[in-house]
């Protein structure tokens, strides 16, 4: 039964976005965490690529499964274009799936394997690394503030493999 009723939910939110497009819509909320199980913090904005049919098909199961606490913080409400947007505390982690290639994810890149997964990190930014799941059907990608060491990225990789099917990465070609 909830494999009916997860991507009818899914297809729902979307719809319901796509039609109403006033800033002020309330936040999409995938997981179902309840209410009271989010931190006590203001809805993050976080803007996330419009969907493909691959994220549509890859995304809703690996979205409903997220841990509503994860390195020691607790899921924050998020506003997002789609339903693939998700963050933790202050300063946020905040997961997107679905998102583009990386452009500096090319062929010489350095990548590393956590936990089953293939990453590709760009720690360019002083605010925060990006981890991005670079073997999967679409990319997930994960920002961490610099203060946080890899830990989020090793507990959501094996929830990665258990939704995702593993496939060659694609890097660009540099």
């Amino acid at each position: 039964m909830t494999a009916v009723v997860v991507p009818v939910l899914v297809v729902l939110l979307v719809l319901a976005n796509l039609r109403d497009d006033e800033p002020d819509d309330p936040p999409v909320d995938v997981s179902g965490p309840s209410a009271s199980a989010r931190a006590d913090l203001p809805v993050l904005e976080v803007p996330v690529p419009a969907p493909t049919p691959e994220t549509d098909a890859a995304c809703p199961r690996f979205m409903t499964d997220l841990p509503v606490e994860l390195a020691g913080q607790r899921s924050r409400p998020v506003r997002s274009d789609t339903p693939y947007a998700y963050a933790w505390g202050e300063p946020a982690i905040v997961l997107r799936c679905g998102v583009e290639r990386p452009a500096a994810f090319v062929l010489d890149s350095q990548v590393f394997d956590i936990n089953g997964v293939t990453w590709f990190v760009d720690d360019s930014d002083p605010d925060h690394v990006l981890y991005t799941a670079v073997d999967r059907p679409v990319y997930v990608e994960l920002s961490v503030p610099p203060t946080v060491n890899s830990g989020p990225v090793a507990t959501l990789s094996p929830l990665i493999s258990a939704t995702m099917a593993r496939q060659e990465p694609q890097p660009g070609d540099g």
